[in-house]
């Protein structure tokens, strides 16, 4: 089941107004979104609705160009270097692939971030990245590499490398959907753990199931706005929007 929150916490990373167009194109119209503490967020609807480039606006991967993006109450302001690096290693991403190093072990890629952005010495880099492979399931697979796991395996590995920055907020784009139904299973289960934990998610996901499983809120965008957001047992089963009848019930 989703996890309770309670009501009053502040949001810990918050979108007011945000706009991205590509030439004629609306992608992101006027969107706000306030993300709390231990929440899952998922957000669903049809391609090109504007869901990924949402998620990439949080952390500015996509510039928006207007609207605000605040981080534990703070703007960020994506126009200088190190306030970017500071954001993005506050908000993490996981990506549809998995962008391994494969000259690396699976330890070595998951520490390699901490040990240049956080300056970790190598050690206790090292125990870090073994810390969270282990809480993806990956015990047996610290010295493997990347072409010796199957596409489930490099992708717990990419979640384990998001950890180990220790984010206050982990994105999620479409993670599963280069990966078969058996090894979606896998990833999902990782990611529905890590809900239990109370780990801030915000998922772009086509999977109703996991929303309905694992998301405190569930967000639905179409044409670029949120059409509906609410508890998954609104949004999914009982829309209040024609809109988001007609999709859901093609799902």
């Amino acid at each position: 089941m989703p996890p309770d929150l309670p009501a009053a916490s502040a949001p810990v990373l918050e979108a007011r107004d945000l706009v991205k167009t590509y030439g004629s194109l609306a992608a992101v119209d006027g969107v706000s979104l306030a993300i709390r503490p231990g929440s899952v967020t998922a957000i669903l609807g049809p391609s090109g609705s504007g869901k990924s480039t949402l998620l990439r606006c949080l952390n500015f991967l996509v510039v928006p160009d207007s609207g605000t993006v605040l981080l534990e109450g703070r703007p960020a302001d994506p126009r200088h270097d190190h306030a970017l690096d500071a954001h993005r290693a506050r908000v993490g991403m996981v990506f549809q692939q998995f962008h391994l190093f494969p000259h690396l072990s699976i330890r070595e890629n998951v520490a390699l971030a901490p040990r240049v952005a956080r300056r970790l010495p190598h050690a206790e880099a090292d125990a870090l990245a073994a810390r969270q492979l282990v809480r993806v399931g990956l015990a047996d697979k610290l010295d493997a590499y990347p072409d010796q796991l199957s596409g489930g395996q490099q992708q717990r590995a990419a979640i384990a490398r998001a950890l180990a920055m220790e984010p206050a907020v982990l994105l999620f784009d479409e993670p599963t959907s280069a990966l078969d139904p058996e090894l979606t299973g896998e990833v999902l289960a990782v990611m529905r753990q890590l809900a239990a934990e109370r780990v801030t998610m915000v998922v772009v996901t086509h999977d109703v199931a996991f929303a309905r499983a694992a998301a405190s809120e569930v967000v639905f965008m179409d044409a670029g706005k949120i059409v509906e957001q609410g508890p998954p047992a609104q949004v999914l089963d009982a829309p209040l929007t024609d809109r988001a009848r007609r999709f859901f019930a093609t799902g």
